[in-house]
């Protein structure tokens, strides 16, 4: 009798502990800033020996992600052995739309997404914040055209695939205003990026808002390009964004560690371009000798730079977001206009750099 007593006093203190540990966890994180909080409560963990406790435990985190050259760098991390596939999963899908179902759906917990497809998923009811910047496209996203439409008011009556996304609802219409066209004087078709090298080919469309790898495949199948988002800057940037419901504790390591080895192939990349390149090309579907002039058309905003865009008073990329949310929620892309509340979300990313 004695023996279960003591078994059932030491039970009755440990499940004591927990809950007044919990308690305190809980006043701590209302009254610091998140960076403090991780801070504080490591060593709160230590401090009452709670590193057993599956609230506090490390949790892996899965990345869906399309193939898409902003994106490159955490395959190549993963290639090289930089990223620990026991923490971070990536999921690979086929296009953007399948990313974003799988991110709505509880598949990823992550995902590589333009800030338009991030605050469309916000829209739909998805709570996510962004917690890095992979890329700023300036001119990476492109029209592509048949060689005899010679200007843009030439694609009256022409077939134009797009992807049925925010993104390229959104080129479509900076393209129809910059044609000085509407959308019934076009004949749009909904191409998914993994079909616009098919559509093409067999001469389905005329016209194609495509990005790389493709655009470069369709450029040296005789394409033409007559728009980029160079004459739309700012306006499509790629971005790392996570479920709000994994943004704790149990899972910082492992989403910290997401970001670092995006840089760490980033770093890479910059020192290296053209080993980086010879790495990169099997995987993007184009020789060694293509990746670099494709990454012309993109900003890769180094860890410095992250923070400019995330942090601060006035984060650059919330002046974006606010503007982009707007537009959206004018051309009826959003059912309502996101008030952004916490959609940035710097904590996770590199601190010594």
């Amino acid at each position: 009798m004695l023996k279960y007593a003591a078994k059932f006093k030491k039970r009755s203190e440990e499940t004591v502990g927990y809950r007044l540990t919990k308690r305190i966890v809980m006043n701590i994180s209302q009254t610091v800033s998140r960076r403090r909080f991780v801070t504080t409560l490591g060593g709160l963990a230590l401090t009452y020996g709670l590193t057993g406790c599956d609230w506090l435990a490390d949790k892996p985190v899965t990345i869906a992600l399309n193939k898409w050259l902003g994106y490159e760098a955490l395959f190549l991390a993963r290639r090289e052995g930089w990223l620990d596939q026991r923490q971070v999963r990536l999921l690979e899908t086929e296009s953007a739309t399948e990313t974003m179902q799988a991110l709505q759906d509880g598949r990823a917990d992550g995902a590589a997404l333009t800030l338009d497809e991030a605050l469309k998923v916000r829209s739909a009811g998805t709570p996510v914040s962004v917690v890095m910047v992979f890329d700023i496209s300036a001119g990476a996203d492109m029209l592509v055209v048949r060689p005899d439409i010679r200007q843009l008011a030439d694609l009256k009556n022409r077939t134009v695939g797009f992807e049925a996304s925010a993104l390229g609802a959104l080129m479509l219409a900076e393209v129809l205003q910059a044609a000085g066209l509407k959308k019934s004087d076009i004949k749009p078709v909904s191409v998914s990026i993994d079909k616009h090298r098919r559509a093409w080919t067999r001469r389905q469309i005329d016209a194609v808002l495509t990005y790389e790898p493709v655009a470069s495949q369709l450029l040296s199948a005789g394409g033409v390009k007559l728009f980029d988002s160079g004459q739309v800057p700012n306006t499509i940037v790629d971005v790392l964004v996570m479920r709000n419901d994994v943004l704790d504790f149990g899972h910082a390591r492992a989403v910290r560690h997401a970001v670092a080895a995006h840089f760490a192939a980033l770093n890479h990349f910059n020192r290296n371009p053209h080993d980086a390149a010879y790495r990169m090309a099997e995987h993007l579907g184009l020789s060694a000798a293509e990746v670099l002039p494709a990454f012309k058309g993109i900003i890769l905003p180094d860890e410095r730079n992250n923070y400019r865009l995330l942090d601060g008073g006035t984060p650059e990329l919330l002046r974006s977001a606010r503007r982009l949310s707007r537009l959206m929620w004018e051309s009826q892309l959003l059912v309502r206009e996101d008030d952004l509340t916490d959609l940035l979300n710097p904590d996770y990313l590199p601190k010594d750099f």
